[in-house]
């Protein structure tokens, strides 16, 4: 993850030990670059020191990183993406809704904290990304 190029507008950092997680947010990566953003697993090298979190918190959930040093966390990440992909910005608007906020909010965290049995249940190893 370096910060050389001036366009990029942030870095959404994943879970690279999730299998969903690792098929999930690579699959989006053309979307996210042509927008200004880059992946990286959240266990790529420098990171953990960049948000200065320790290991169990900063696998705890997505994050994006963005160039000002701002950093979201969770659900507000899905909705700060969505807000700036023309097709996404009907479902960033229910997401902001007062109940369905809360809905996607418990949505979001209940997946999170059962992603791995979520990735073994439906076979989703590990994608290695290359160094």
């Amino acid at each position: 993850m370096t910060d050389d190029d001036s366009t990029i507008k942030g870095w959404v950092l994943y879970d690279g030990d999730c299998g969903f997680c690792s098929r999930w947010v690579p699959f989006w990566e053309r979307t996210l670059a042509r927008r200004g953003f880059r992946i990286a697993p959240l266990q790529e090298g420098g990171v953990a020191e960049k948000l200065a979190l320790s290991p169990d918190k900063l696998a705890a959930d997505l994050r994006l990183l963005l160039a000002g040093g701002e950093t979201l966390t969770g659900a507000e990440v899905y909705r700060y993406l969505m807000r700036r992909i023309w097709w996404a910005t009907p479902l960033y608007l229910l997401s902001t809704l007062p109940i369905l906020r809360t809905l996607f909010d418990a949505g979001y965290r209940a997946f999170a904290d059962n992603r791995y049995w979520i990735s073994r249940t439906c076979h989703l190893p590990v994608r290695k990304v290359p160094k």
